[in-house]
């Protein structure tokens, strides 16, 4: 640790959102013949040029920038030399002083200067050239600079970073000390980063007690949100109550008190079922309530003459040189002659042949529908296949992440109040929409408007919240065609095949004897690893006529030998070197190298991409990069704190170092992450694992997402083992139901 003092005298760069600086400071009387200037680094968010400082932190040598001295605690000192006030005031710190004035004011009031503008600012109306209404405005700024300052010490006091320390400032201001004295609970649900377990320690050094009552709620409807992660909408009363009183370490009749006084707060809803108490926040379960009702609003009838659609069907799939079977012209029949339809099916069964009569039948109506998918990846391969523009939901919602309230936050602009201009709309993959993308959706479809859903209700369900495309077909509410037809080109591949047999619980043959299934069968991770490698670098690439970023490893889990880190560290080191022409950025323990491919594992409403012609210049904009994404690190800055990744259709997005929690490593994915993508080639090592995830959906998933070529690397007694295990992890979710008793609430008021 070394120590340096001095005053600021430039400032080359600051990240405004991080409030990472690379700054100088100047030492007006160096000491023992040291630089008469440091280069200091870190997050010095509220520093202006002039300001006073001692810098404490770590000296280290940039290999580009040379010595620095790594920025661990600062503080500002009041300058108490008459130079030094007036190079802080001429700086440009405070708004409407420049160098001259700061010199008539330093003249005139010395070393006194600061003291005058705190607590006699109306005397700076005796300097030439400033008014009354200036003097002020001086004063004001001065003191709001000094509070800033203020707050990010205090809140460095309760163990926050600098970093976390700037989010909460800019959302709270001045209010932070009420919060944190009141209920620091709050930043868990105000600030994006900051969840239970930080405000919990928090709490404890601000001196809360371990059964305050704000403490035993925010515990509850953190476990409530942490269920949302898991898949589900609730949870049942006894689940809830042993979970929080688990994580808060209290006893289960004080948590189920608190649990009380959340729902008389209307924080928490229950609803009581015939077998048990459902306790959901709020917000979703009014958001379960409103898809019922408009998925049966929506769902009219368009009376027409079946025996001419049918014809008409069977005339636009001659159009397109196919012949349908008779669900396919169902499908096309029932999608024209109802408000809401399902088409569901396994690969091979012709849903996007179906999709494509459709679309064409519905234009040849003189209707204008839409095309949508919840990835890009699956929208680009709609486009393909139909010939028509698909966007994601997110695009077609126009989804807008603006707000500066701090939190990150995100609203459409379709909605019920500007609702999508169709008369259908088509949604693929509709397997991946959750619970929040429902809703979303449905606001923005108005009764009158045909929603046509195509989804494989046997892939795993969505990452978020929900089991929607399961609970629409269970409720019966609308028309479901389910596609089970293999037409014969789809099944000359055995990758379909196997699919078709794995979801019927059939034992597939692992012979070796086809050209697109293959197991090769290890017994232990090491050797699982180095066939995996050998794979992914030389086998597969040329036999599928793809490169190597193209192979998809895909794995059940995220821990272990053969988990999605340690497959990412190994095959990093394999398909991107360490080399001195490519810069690296560790973080959280994973070293990111430029040329990584790398995934976004949350949705980031705000972040604005860009796309850029081969001469730089910037056709396109737009904002939002999505859960799923895939792209490769463009460039690392260091300087800038940022990292520069291009993903799908050359989508170039900027994130700051603080940021990089929303990207993972990529040449590894879990089965659950790969859900609406589709590789050349899938490479799934399987040696063993939990028996709750190790089962046939998953292992249909995984399989399925190959277009040319799945090999399993592995076990196969643990293949056939998850061919016949049909245990799911159970969702809680009550969309099924509530349809159900909106349809009947229905019947009674119209019968």
């Amino acid at each position: 640790m070394i120590e340096a003092e001095g005053y600021v005298d430039r400032i080359t760069f600051r990240n405004e959102d991080t409030g990472y600086t690379v700054l100088y400071l100047a030492n007006p009387s160096p000491k023992d013949g040291g630089d008469d200037e440091v280069c200091c680094v870190g997050c010095f968010s509220f520093v202006s040029e002039g300001e006073y400082l001692v810098v404490r932190g770590q000296e280290v040598v940039h290999k580009s920038y040379g010595p620095q001295i790594q920025m661990e605690s600062y503080e500002e000192k009041q300058p108490d030399d008459a130079v030094a006030v007036e190079k802080y005031l001429g700086s440009g710190a405070i708004k409407g002083i420049g160098p001259t004035l700061a010199g008539r004011i330093v003249k005139k009031f010395q070393s006194d200067t600061f003291k005058i503008i705190e607590e006699e600012p109306e005397r700076l109306a005796e300097i030439k050239g400033i008014s009354m209404k200036m003097a002020v405005s001086v004063a004001e700024q001065f003191l709001a600079k000094r509070q800033m300052r203020q707050a990010m010490m205090f809140l460095q006091d309760y163990g926050i970073s600098m970093n976390m320390s700037v989010k909460i400032y800019k959302f709270y201001k001045d209010g932070i000390y009420e919060v944190l004295r009141k209920n620091p609970y709050k930043l868990a649900e105000d600030i994006p980063g900051v969840g239970f377990k930080t405000a919990d320690s928090i709490a404890m050094r601000a001196g809360f007690c371990q059964d305050s009552q704000s403490r035993i709620q925010a515990g509850i409807l953190y476990a409530l949100q942490q269920s949302g992660t898991n898949g589900h909408c609730y949870l049942p009363e006894d689940e809830l109550a042993t979970f929080a009183s688990e994580l808060l370490m209290l006893d289960r009749e004080i948590v189920s008190r608190e649990i009380d006084s959340l729902v008389l707060n209307k924080e928490v809803t229950i609803q009581e079922t015939a077998d048990e108490k459902r306790l959901y926040i709020s917000r979703l379960y009014y958001m379960e309530l409103d898809c019922a009702r408009m998925l049966v609003d929506l769902n009219i009838p368009f009376p027409a003459d079946i025996e001419e659609l049918e014809k008409k069907a069977g005339i636009t799939g001659q159009q397109q040189n196919i012949t349908l079977d008779e669900l396919q012209k169902q499908a096309a029949c029932q999608a024209a002659m109802n408000g809401v339809m399902i088409i569901t099916g396994g690969p091979g069964t012709g849903k996007t042949t179906t999709i494509n009569t459709i679309l064409a039948l519905l234009e040849s109506e003189g209707l204008d529908v839409l095309l949508a998918a919840p990835t890009g990846r699956a929208a680009k391969r709609m486009s393909e296949t139909s010939g028509r523009e698909a966007q994601t939901i997110h695009r077609l919602l126009e989804v807008n992440g603006g707000g500066d309230d701090g939190r990150g936050g995100m609203h459409f602009e379709r909605n019920e109040l500007q609702p999508l201009e169709a008369d259908a709309v088509i949604v693929d993959e509709f397997s991946m929409v959750d619970i929040y993308l429902l809703h979303a959706l449905l606001k923005a479809l108005v009764p009158g408007t045909r929603l046509i859903i195509a989804g494989d209700v046997n892939q795993l369900p969505s990452v978020g919240p929900g089991n929607v495309l399961k609970d629409m077909i269970q409720s019966g509410f609308c028309n479901v065609v389910k596609l089970n037809h293999i037409f014969r080109q789809a099944a000359e591949s055995e990758i379909v095949t196997n699919a078709h047999k794995i979801n019927a619980g059939v034992q597939i043959s692992l012979d070796n004897k086809n050209m697109d299934f293959f197991h090769l069968e290890r017994d232990n991770p090491q050797d699982v690893i180095n066939v995996v490698i050998q794979l992914v670098m030389k086998n597969l690439p040329p036999y599928v006529n793809a490169t190597a970023y193209d192979i998809q490893v895909l794995t059940p889990v995220r821990k272990g030998l053969l988990g999605v880190e340690n497959l990412n560290k190994v095959l990093q080191g394999y398909m991107n070197m360490e080399s001195s022409y490519k810069r690296e950025k560790e973080f959280h323990s994973t070293l990111f190298r430029e040329n990584d491919k790398v995934m976004q594992v949350k949705n980031n409403y705000q972040i604005r991409w860009s796309k850029k012609n081969r001469y730089g210049d910037i056709y396109e904009e737009g904002t939002g990069v999505f859960n799923g994404d895939i792209g490769v690190i463009k460039s690392i800055l260091d300087i800038e704190e940022k990292v520069i990744v291009e993903f799908e259709e050359g989508k170039l997005a900027s994130y700051d170092f603080n940021e990089m929690d929303e990207l993972e490593l990529a040449y590894a994915v879990t089965v659950h992450k790969s859900q609406g993508s589709e590789y050349p080639a899938v490479i799934i090592p399987i040696l063993g694992g939990p028996r709750m995830l190790l089962n046939r959906n998953l292992l249909y998933t995984a399989v399925t997402r190959a277009k040319k070529c799945v090999t399993i690397v592995g076990s196969k007694a643990v293949i056939y083992q998850m061919i016949k295990n049909i245990n799911e992890q159970k969702r809680y979710s009550g969309l099924c139901q509530r349809i159900v008793e909106m349809e009947e609430s229905d019947i009674k008021r119209y019968s």
